[in-house]
């Protein structure tokens, strides 16, 4: 049985990393977005939605949404990594902590020269476990880390920039085989280290949306996340954006306990999908 992560994107107050514009750096092709929505039919579930609900083909101000975040809080800078790899280590590692546990276990894997794909192959799995204590199941994580560097070995020859160059949706599938990578993992990736137009959906992102009442609690995770795909197909950059800014509500306002809905930047927008 496949346990389900949960992807910590939490920014560390008062830090500030690389810069991310919101600038669209890759576009789908249409064939791609042709499929996407071919992929995402409206769901017909045959049973009434639970009252103060809307169905998932109904659309949530996104771009209202968008721009009072913006507004509100400014870019976020997101994300957290010095290259490509090490935002892959970080979105593997991150699942089911905190970031401040992966910060760690980054500091650990650089001080040992360790963030590179081949370095990490080669390591003993002891060695690496030890390395990746602190970001929790550690054993579990250390082997999910030596399965994507053996897959980006076997499938691209160990190149990040030849499996970039792959198409999104066909290096998505690739990477939803890899032992450890699921879908916000993948995305994760595609999205933040390989500027590919994916949206990730995270706790966060579904909290959010649940309270305005535009989806239900069981909301299938591709069915959110075309939500935001359809609305701006190939806006990479926005999406970066938008999810860091949704992290920030998450963590400061759209809390899971005691919401801070009055003080939210969104609150104007609380009883509009209801």
């Amino acid at each position: 049985m496949v346990k389900k992560t949960h992807i910590d994107l939490t920014l560390p107050s008062g830090r500030h990393y690389r810069d991310s514009s919101v600038t669209t750096t890759a576009k789908l092709a249409p064939s791609e977005i042709l499929a996407l929505g071919a992929a995402r039919p409206t769901p017909a579930t045959g049973r009434s939605d639970p009252p103060g609900h809307r169905p998932i083909r109904a659309q949530p101000p996104l771009d209202e949404y968008y721009n009072s975040l913006f507004t509100s809080l400014g870019p976020q800078y997101w994300w957290p990594g010095q290259t490509p790899f090490e935002i892959i280590v970080g979105a593997i590692l991150t699942q089911n902590t905190a970031w401040t546990n992966v910060e760690l276990a980054i500091r650990n894997l650089r001080a040992a020269g360790l963030l590179s794909p081949g370095a990490i192959e080669r390591a003993s799995l002891p060695r690496l476990e030890s390395l990746v204590r602190s970001s929790g199941y550690f054993r579990q994580k250390a082997r999910k880390l030596k399965a994507f560097c053996q897959f980006l070995r076997r499938e691209y020859r160990g190149s990040l920039r030849r499996m970039f160059e792959t198409p999104t949706m066909e290096l998505r599938q690739k990477l939803l085989t890899v032992f450890g990578v699921g879908p916000e993992t993948a995305d994760a990736i595609l999205l933040y280290a390989g500027q590919h137009p994916v949206f990730v959906v995270d706790a966060y992102t579904k909290r959010l949306l649940m309270r305005h009442g535009w989806i239900r609690e069981n909301a299938a995770y591709e069915d959110v996340r075309w939500m935001f795909e359809r609305h701006s197909p190939g806006n990479s950059g926005w999406f970066n954006e938008f999810h860091a800014l949704i992290v920030n509500v998450g963590k400061n306002f759209c809390r899971r306990k005691q919401p801070l809905c009055g003080q939210c930047p969104l609150q104007h927008y609380l009883e509009e999908g209801r």
